[in-house]
């Protein structure tokens, strides 16, 4: 059976017991946690969240620039008040350059991807304090809202505060 399949049958025994949806649109919490697409991370798990609690926007890295668009709707449209930004450690975007993937992607797929920043970094705690400078200092999310940074570390479970 494809994995595809599988997911089909999941959800045939999801939506069999589904009770939940007279849901509210904007999220319970008033919050949007933004996170790596690691698979290692669940971040409803992590942080103890139900389906209507949160927005969960997830991209590689967990990187800001890339979710601006979201938690700008989130907190305009939505009425978050506060954003959570988890990076994790054994993160694959610190094993690249943008350099070296643009120099791959010429290579293996023959196209130019030179004009897309892929935001890779050197430095994990370093990489959430740039997240939260960046939502800090963007005249797109109002100074109100909360910003908070953690690194969650793969191999324990736990959420390391980034100060």
């Amino acid at each position: 059976m494809s994995v595809v399949n599988e997911f089909i049958e999941a959800n045939h025994i999801y939506a069999a017991q589904f009770q939940k949806g007279s849901l509210p649109l904007p999220p319970g919490r008033k919050v949007a946690v933004l996170a790596c697409m690691d698979a290692r991370l669940d971040p409803a798990r992590i942080l103890g969240l139900e389906e209507g609690d949160a927005h969960v926007i997830r991209n590689a890295g967990g990187r800001a620039a890339d979710a601006l668009r979201s938690l700008i709707i989130s907190e305009q449209l939505l009425g978050t008040q506060t954003i959570v930004i988890i990076h994790h450690t054994d993160c694959g975007m610190l094993t690249f350059s943008d350099d070296g993937i643009h120099h791959k992607i010429k290579q293996e797929l023959h196209a130019d991807a030179d004009h897309i920043a892929f935001l890779p970094f050197t430095d994990l705690e370093q990489s959430v304090r740039d997240d939260i400078a960046f939502l800090q200092g963007s005249p797109l999310i109002p100074d109100s809202i909360e910003i908070k940074g953690f690194i969650y570390d793969v191999t324990t479970g736990k959420l390391h505060t980034v100060n």
